[in-house]
């Protein structure tokens, strides 16, 4: 089987929204999602695995799935269901699978077989609601050595795929199948967070975000790790509180100054094209086509924010 990335068109999942910021909400919870709306967020992540009890989840189950359908065009609304290995989370995925979702969180991933698992099920609800292949986003979380190996084939085993990333953190799943020791200042998990960036980007994953930052009050310490991602080139980070959402929905946003340059490139690089130039020199830099190309990608990715 190739490990080619699968088609992915303009009408299809590819054109998902960008998430700056992904806040996790306890499924049992769901009377915070005002709150969470309130912050900002520009996502929702529902969760049914660790942040609900076992004997909880049932009932939990219950409540993300009324919420699902009163879904009224806030913030996109996704749910981390339990890992898909067993019958109990397959009909989990089936039971919250409704046009209301935005998409489905998938936990534990151990490689791309268990994504186009997740993929297929995903498709089988889709149909039948009538909607369209490619309506529900998957969101992989690579928590285990073997995912975030083979990130690159995970992030390529679907076109619905589309915010796959490294999501480290203190303790939790990845710390204890890599063995790093967590810092403040992310040493440890940096090459990690660019290695598994890399890879989603080379299968065409469009929005890949990162994670998590534990600590609730450091929101100077937030800033800069989410500073950190964004340089490597991830588009948004999921988020623990609703304190952190405004700092993760800034750092992701580019600045208007930086906004308003990008046009003056794109203009002075557009006028040297008049004039049969290839570059040109703009604010002391010399720059090419190259560089208004990815101006107007930065335009276009955050037109309207």
């Amino acid at each position: 089987m190739s490990s080619e990335p699968a088609a992915r068109t303009s009408s299809g999942p590819a054109a998902r929204a960008l998430l700056r910021s992904l806040l996790f909400v306890p499924g049992s919870r769901t009377d915070l999602l005002p709150k969470a709306r309130a912050c900002g967020a520009d996502a929702v992540i529902l969760d049914l695995e660790d942040a609900v009890p076992e004997d909880g989840k049932a009932a939990a189950r219950d409540q993300v799935a009324a919420a699902v359908d009163d879904a009224d065009g806030g913030p996109a609304l996704f749910v981390r269901i339990n890992p898909l290995d067993r019958w109990a989370a397959a009909e989990e995925l089936r039971a919250l699978a409704r046009p209301g979702l935005t998409g489905i969180v998938l936990p534990k991933v151990t490689g791309p077989d268990d994504i186009r698992l997740a993929d297929r099920l995903l498709t089988w609800s889709e149909r039948e609601h009538g909607l369209p292949y490619g309506h529900f986003a998957l969101l992989p979380l690579l928590e285990t050595a073997t995912a975030l190996h083979a990130a690159r084939d995970c992030a390529a085993a679907a076109p619905r795929v589309a915010y796959a990333g490294a999501v480290t953190g203190a303790g939790g799943d990845v710390e204890r199948a890599i063995g790093y020791r967590w810092s403040p200042e992310g040493t440890e998990t940096y090459h990690l967070r660019a290695r598994a960036l890399l890879d989603v980007r080379a299968a065409g994953a469009p929005h890949p975000v990162a994670g998590l930052w534990t600590r609730v009050g450091d929101l100077d310490g937030l800033r800069t790790f989410a500073a950190q991602n964004r340089s490597l080139g991830y588009a948004g980070m999921m988020a623990i509180h609703p304190s952190h959402v405004p700092v993760i929905n800034e750092v992701f946003t580019p600045a208007r100054e930086e906004l308003d340059r990008a046009a003056r490139l794109i203009a002075a690089v557009e006028q040297a094209r008049a004039r049969g130039a290839g570059a040109v020199a703009f604010e002391g830099e010399m720059v090419d086509e190259a560089m208004a190309a990815t101006a107007r990608e930065l335009l276009r990715r955050h037109a309207g924010r």
